[in-house]
């Protein structure tokens, strides 16, 4: 299991007390939210998507896009803060998303996405936060 930058390992404790149940389920237990339970599916702001985890910069606004999943979606990441392991739970094997600096897990990665890199981060809303431009 990726775990992340050392100095953001947290004990379940630490993060339970510093997540919502919703976060520290997606976040810490790989859980996953509803389809269309985010308000972020929604937000058309210019700004950074950030890990609700630690609050690194993940994805910027110019890359989401509706992917009618029912969960944010990003056809690119941050430079170098995402990355990627394999997920055989139930039954198939996906690429599941992690934050690089707090190992948080933020979803999955698709092949489906729009160009230019036909890939579709697909993102629980419960692991980011949003911060507007000024």
């Amino acid at each position: 299991m990726f775990m992340g930058d050392k100095d953001f390992e947290k004990t379940n404790d630490e993060w339970k007390r510093a997540l919502t149940p919703e976060q520290f389920h997606v976040l810490r237990e790989h859980g996953t939210e509803r389809p269309g339970a985010s308000p972020l599916n929604a937000e058309k702001r210019k700004g950074t998507f950030r890990c609700a985890g630690c609050g690194q910069p993940l994805f910027a606004s110019e890359t989401k896009f509706e992917s009618g999943t029912g969960w944010p979606s990003f056809w690119m990441p941050v430079e170098g803060t995402v990355e990627t392991t394999e997920d055989r739970t139930f039954g198939m094997t996906r690429v599941e998303a992690h934050c690089s600096q707090c190992g948080g897990h933020l979803g999955h990665v698709f092949e489906d996405g729009p160009r230019p890199t036909g890939l579709r981060y697909c993102m629980n809303g419960a692991a980011l936060t949003f911060a507007p431009d000024e």
